[in-house]
């Protein structure tokens, strides 16, 4: 009891140096930055009074003095408010520090040695005075790793001199908030599953949290591995697959000079808008800038310069619904984003030289400057790995060259732009309308696809298709086929700072997007993530994963399978689990809660009732995020009419972002990936939920919930429960 007593004094004290340290830290920096300002204020002002030229001067031949002079002021600018944003970052960071300066202490004895030193483990770090000496080291230093992967006893870690290798006398967590310390425990396995237990039982917030005091020692070896160029994660519904994510990328940006990542050499790429708006403070809470974050049809947009593309929200929506053509739709992306179609679309990108090109005879002042023929030919016998589109454009110069030669020179500028324009009429490919071609042509269509096994509704597909491309709206399966024939025909100009590729939720892609990836990010290295039981509209199995790598084909590349889920109690995981064919292979962390219950009400009125009856239970309890979840948008909107007067509610439309506080209605899929306290599937009917592909929208709908889970009905309930 005597030695407990002093132990909570020295942490206290310990405590207290710490934070009258980040005290110390923060005051300097907030001084450092009130110096900052001055300076660019001043060298603003000098700016403005010590460079006479006018800006229009500059650009004259006179004007490249004029130019040094502006860039001789200009430059302590930059480099000023460069230094500026490094600090107020590093402010940010202190000012969290001042709530909880760390989480976890190990006492490590480094072999040959005879002292121990205390490692204290916090989201970022803290020296002592301007020595190298660590008062505080950040969770993703190597020693760091000896806390996730060890228990007490011999251990070792891999820091860039080498292996080190050492003994753990002791391994402490602390709870600490807003700068005091409430408790402290020293860890072995089953006290450590205890306080994993107590932090999983609380509530949720409206976005997602940091775990760095909870990382477990199969999420540390994805977070930390810097071997692979392809490392991927099967993990099961709250096994953490995002969160890994999201700290493997903040890890990256901490890494060594040799290998540090700037936040714009990262890209994530997110389900949805809402989606990237929940993981939106992650990054900032670990001190790091956010990194660009996109969902898959804003890189079509930005390829294709078109607006009008369809979003996989809205894709799903019509798919989900129910519509007529549902099972068309479905079978309209799955051989669009086939291996047979991509195998189809190079032989019609080899083919356009061929068939779709013009090539006539260069004319210039009565002479032929070049034959149709012998155009065609310099296109065709080019590299073959030079895009088409590349090729085309250099004979656009190659032609400009030949007509000035044969004038001796005397193109004058307006002519040279006159004849650049009637190159263009040929020599520019519009890659959509010749795509419209591919699908207006069947004769064409079906010489090509000789020896490739067509779907039984080809001929539906083809229609569908060219119905589709005549609206003038981009569908998001063309969408895809059009940002490939893109990529290949034109070659790939965006994204050319990127180093390191997130993939969420890679069950919803196909052969064709993994494809596009490959060639947008060809010198990446990838992080990508997914659950082969969350596909929304067709089917998987671990053979995905193997499909990846050989598009991928990455020297070294991993797989990481991830089988236990933390988020739900383990009655609403075992609940879940009776939508899916194989589910012994998921393991539940073991909390226990409240069994799922059904709820059938004859008519709307009771039904409505009941529903808003649930919803206050759930607020009476102190839930933060309660789900309502609808099969479709059109079901969600519908409920919302109902239940808008009687509670608040926040309707959650596909193509915005919302709040994920209180109360909100959401279609099933867009709750991909995010958590809610409570979980009501509202819309649990026989003609809601009756074919396979409805079992994974409930096991997804259920496996959202952290603490309870309900289901309502009105009429019939779904044979599938």
């Amino acid at each position: 009891m005597e030695n407990k007593r002093s132990e909570l004094e020295f942490e206290n004290s310990r405590l207290e140096q710490t934070i009258a340290l980040v005290r110390e830290h923060l005051e300097q920096a907030r001084e450092r930055n009130e110096e900052n300002k001055s300076a660019i204020i001043s060298a603003k002002q000098e700016l403005r009074e010590n460079t006479t030229h006018s800006i229009s001067d500059l650009w004259s031949s006179e004007g490249f003095e004029a130019l040094a002079e502006l860039n001789q002021y200009a430059s302590p600018i930059t480099d000023k408010i460069a230094d500026y944003e490094a600090v107020e970052n590093r402010i940010a960071v202190l000012e969290n520090m001042m709530e909880s300066p760390y989480f976890a202490r190990i006492d490590f004895k480094f072999e040959d040695e005879d002292t121990i030193d205390k490692i204290y483990i916090g989201r970022s770090s803290l020296k002592k005075g301007n020595a190298s000496e660590f008062w505080v080291y950040d969770w993703r230093s190597p020693i760091a790793s000896v806390f996730y992967r060890f228990v007490l006893g011999q251990v070792f870690y891999d820091a860039p001199g080498g292996r080190i290798t050492g003994e753990v006398h002791l391994k402490r967590q602390y709870e600490i908030n807003k700068g005091v310390l409430e408790y402290f425990f020293d860890a072995d396995v089953q006290i450590v599953d205890e306080f994993l237990r107590k932090l999983l039982s609380q509530n949720t917030s409206s976005k997602m949290k940091t775990i760095v005091e909870t990382i477990q020692r199969e999420q540390d070896v994805v977070i930390r591995d810097m071997e692979n160029d392809l490392m991927m994660v099967q993990g099961v519904a709250g096994s953490g697959k995002t969160s890994i994510a999201l700290h493997r990328a903040a890890y990256l940006m901490y890494q060594g000079l040799s290998s540090k990542l700037a936040a714009d050499n990262i890209l994530i790429i997110s389900p949805n808008s809402l989606f990237e708006q929940y993981i939106s403070n992650v990054l900032p809470e670990l001190g790091e800038n956010n990194v660009v974050s996109v969902v898959l049809e804003d890189i079509f947009a930005l390829i294709l310069k078109n607006d009008h593309v369809q979003s996989r929200n809205q894709f799903l929506e019509n798919l989900i619904a129910g519509s007529r053509n549902r099972e068309l739709i479905k079978s309209s992306m799955e051989f669009k984003m086939s291996r047979r179609f991509l195998e189809l679309l190079d032989r019609f990108i080899e083919d356009i030289p061929h068939k779709w090109i013009n090539f006539t005879d260069i004319c210039y002042n009565g002479k032929c400057i070049l034959s149709g023929e012998a155009l065609k030919e310099k296109v065709r016998s080019g590299r073959k790995e030079t895009p088409l589109g590349v090729k085309l454009k250099l004979m656009e110069e190659y032609i400009l060259d030949l007509i000035s030669e044969s004038e001796k020179g005397r193109i004058k500028k307006p002519e040279r732009i006159l004849i650049k324009e009637e190159l263009l009429k040929f020599l520019e490919l519009n890659v959509e309308n010749i795509y419209r071609k591919l699908f207006h042509d069947k004769e064409y269509f079906d010489s090509l696809s000789k020896g490739i096994e067509l779907p039984d509704c080809m001929e539906n597909i083809f229609v569908y298709t060219q119905e589709n491309l005549d609206t003038g709206f981009l569908y998001y399966d063309d969408a895809a086929v059009l940002t490939y024939l893109n990529l290949k025909i034109n070659g790939v100009s965006e994204y050319k700072t990127i180093k390191q590729v997130v993939i969420d939720e890679a069950q919803d892609y196909y052969p064709l997007h993994f494809e596009i990836f490959r060639l947008l990010f060809s010198k990446s290295k990838f992080t990508i993530l997914g659950d082969i039981n969350q596909t929304l509209e067709k089917r998987e199995d671990l053979s995905l994963y193997e499909q990846i790598r050989k598009i991928f084909n990455k020297k070294k590349s991993s797989l990481v399978t991830m089988d236990k889920s933390f988020r739900c109690t383990n009655e609403i995981l075992n609940y879940g689990l009776k939508f899916l064919e194989k589910s012994s292979e998921i393991k539940s962390f073991n909390r226990k809660g409240d069994e799922p219950e059904i709820y059938a009400m004859a008519d709307q009125s009771s039904f409505i009732n009941v529903v808003t009856s649930e919803v206050k239970s759930c607020l009476e309890m102190g839930y933060q995020s309660i789900g309502l979840v609808c099969k479709t948008e059109k079901n969600a909107l519908s409920l919302f009419e109902c239940l808008k007067d009687k509670i608040d509610v926040q309707l959650i439309k596909n193509e915005g972002t919302a709040d994920l506080h209180g109360v909100f209605m959401i279609p099933v899929y867009m709750s991909k990936g995010l958590e809610f306290d409570a979980v009501l599937i509202c819309d649990a009917d026989a003609q809601n939920y009756y074919s396979e592909d409805d079992k994974k929208l409930l096991y997804i709908a259920c496996t959202r919930a952290l603490h309870r889970l309900s289901l309502f009905c009105m009429g019939e309930v779904s044979p599938l429960l």
